[in-house]
């Protein structure tokens, strides 16, 4: 109501003032929003300015807490190499290891991986959750690995280079005839599965 009699009673400068209010109700008010990135802007300079002041007076203890912070992503990503690394040195060993690794229940990897997903900042996925695995499957797991452990620990010490090379030979004989199925037990575990 104020508004319209600004427009009949004011003149011209109650139309300009009435244009003002308006625009400033659409477009905001420039000289107020500058003011306030600047406001923003001095206090994340004057934040910058108290952690160097920090850095200044900093303990031998502020140092070490700092620097065992950066350590998880390094050690993680020359960690991964490493084990390529290690793959390629001792493959027996590193059989086994993993094999210890299929031991480690679900539950467990979801910890670590919600463990690393928030220290990174992402989240875990939520369809790996839906997976269960029951007691029974467990026990067979384990009875597998520990099978499989046995096999390649027989194998560190029993293999030599031409045996290997013989076995090698026999499984490319092997492959080359199709008349009979392979022995590979990964084969015949999954033609298990499937019949």
């Amino acid at each position: 109501m104020g508004l319209i009699r600004d427009l009949l009673f004011g003149g011209l400068g109650g139309i300009g003032e009435a244009a003002a209010t308006v625009g400033r109700v659409f477009v905001g008010d420039r000289a107020a929003e500058q003011a306030q990135q600047h406001g923003e802007t001095m206090a994340v300079l004057g934040q910058y300015a108290a952690e160097f002041r920090r850095l200044e007076s900093r303990t031998w203890w502020d140092a070490l807490v700092d620097g065992l912070n950066r350590l998880p992503r390094p050690l993680l990503a020359l960690g991964t190499v490493g084990l390529f690394a290690y793959a390629m040195v001792e493959p027996v060993g590193f059989a086994i290891r993993m094999q210890g690794l299929d031991l480690v229940p679900d539950e467990l990897w979801y910890l670590l991986g919600a463990v690393v997903g928030f220290f990174f900042g992402a989240r875990e996925l939520a369809h790996s959750r839906t997976v269960r695995v029951s007691a029974g499957d467990r026990k067979a797991r384990v009875a597998a690995v520990v099978d499989n452990i046995t096999r390649l620990q027989t194998l560190r010490t029993e293999i030599t280079p031409g045996v290997a090379r013989m076995e090698d030979e026999a499984f490319q004989r092997e492959l080359a005839d199709t008349t009979s199925p392979l022995s590979n037990a990964a084969i015949l575990e999954w033609n298990r599965r499937r019949g």
